[in-house]
């Protein structure tokens, strides 16, 4: 088994296993879903849209938006997770949605067959320039991809409160925006909006932050090896290094580097 399907497996399986989990927990990957509505809309395809794909729709939360926007419109559900797209049929039975499990970096679709694409915080588990193709493949000309994900300063300040324990890798690091971009144009995509500002996930204590992380299944994503459990004493260290960045309301913060990305395929429209 090559590393690049150890880790395909290692994402299903820690979204499978947060499915129940996950909407009790997603406040972030909630106001994600809102701010990339907010760019969607100020960056319209041209040409009319009858087929959308939501490209890592968990458990379909981002539906309902896309459906306020086009109403008319078929959206493809797709979840590289079964347990994500079990829990999306409870969540939008709409006749408009049909789920597809597949991966993200081989999409089982006609190349020219989507006008519009959406991803919330799906693309960072994926190779920026295998996604970003496959997204180019499947969209037509003039169809446009809004992808919100994650940067390299997501859950900075876990990272640090760890180096103050040992010296494993604690924490995944995510893609730059330039990678994104330049992946982006090697694929025939051209970015027409972006927005960088982060988003906060919060709580009372440590111990609640990571109870969140875990519960929308993204804890064990990215591990290079199996870790002991920590003893007390590296526990009261890594507690007392993040009670550093405690905020004035006594609520612990952690960052997530939000990347917004509307991106345009080229080419002529025939309608």
């Amino acid at each position: 088994m090559t590393e690049r399907h150890r880790h395909k497996q290692q994402v299903r399986k820690a979204f499978d296993s947060a499915a129940d989990s996950y909407d009790r927990a997603a406040a972030v990957q909630r106001e994600a879903c809102h701010r990339l509505a907010t760019l969607a809309g100020a960056t319209p395809p041209s040409g009319s849209v009858s087929r959308i794909l939501d490209a890592g729709c968990g458990t379909g939360f981002g539906l309902d938006l896309i459906a306020r926007a086009h109403p008319e419109a078929q959206v493809v559900a797709l979840d590289f997770a079964p347990a994500m797209l079990a829990r999306l049929r409870q969540n939008s039975p709409a006749a408009a949605v049909a789920p597809l499990c597949a991966d993200l970096e081989a999409l089982p679709l006609a190349a020219g067959s989507i006008d519009a694409v959406w991803s919330s915080l799906a693309l960072q588990w994926c190779d920026p320039a295998l996604a970003l193709a496959e997204i180019a493949r499947a969209l037509r000309p003039g169809g446009i991809a809004w992808i919100a994900t994650l940067g390299p300063a997501t859950l900075w300040e876990l990272r640090e409160a760890f180096a103050r324990v040992d010296e494993a890798s604690h924490v995944i690091r995510f893609h730059p925006p330039a990678e994104w971009i330049a992946a982006a144009a090697k694929a025939g995509l051209s970015p027409v909006a972006r927005d960088l500002e982060p988003a906060y996930a919060l709580a009372p204590d440590l111990r609640g932050l990571l109870r969140d992380i875990k519960a929308i299944g993204a804890h064990s994503v990215g591990e290079q090896r199996r870790r002991k459990p920590l003893g007390r004493a590296a526990w009261r260290t890594l507690e007392a290094a993040y009670d550093a960045h405690r905020r004035p309301d006594g609520l612990l913060p952690a960052t997530y580097d939000l990347i917004l990305l509307a991106l345009k395929k080229s080419g002529e429209i025939h309608d």
